[in-house]
């Protein structure tokens, strides 16, 4: 009877951190997502899960569909949830710096 107690309160422990360590991370980040889709506008600029950079144009959030314009006169229709994030080129201008570090560091080694 003790046996399965304790097996019991390992389950319970287990699933408790893997809730804490997976699961709830990645519905903050869901929700966080959601939050950014519902909140963009016309004349964002935006990067897709493909990385293309453009420009909302106009969202027709019935059918979750947004049209990017990524060159002069070349509109894109994109669904909006693959538009990961509000482009910001100062942020992916450090995070390229980071990777270049990180690479040169692993060619040394």
């Amino acid at each position: 009877m003790g046996e399965l107690l304790l097996l019991t309160l390992l389950m319970v422990l287990g699933l408790g951190a893997y809730w804490a360590m997976v699961v709830f991370p990645r519905q903050r980040e869901f929700q966080t997502r959601q939050r950014m889709a519902r909140e963009l506008s016309a004349g964002d600029e935006v990067v897709t899960f493909g990385g293309v950079i453009g420009r909302v144009q106009r969202i027709d959030a019935e059918q979750g569909i947004a049209w990017v314009e990524i060159a002069p006169d070349l509109q894109i229709r994109v669904v909006t949830a693959a538009i990961v994030q509000r482009y910001d080129a100062e942020a992916v201008a450090r995070n390229a710096q980071i990777g270049l570090r990180e690479d040169t560091q692993t060619a040394v080694q």
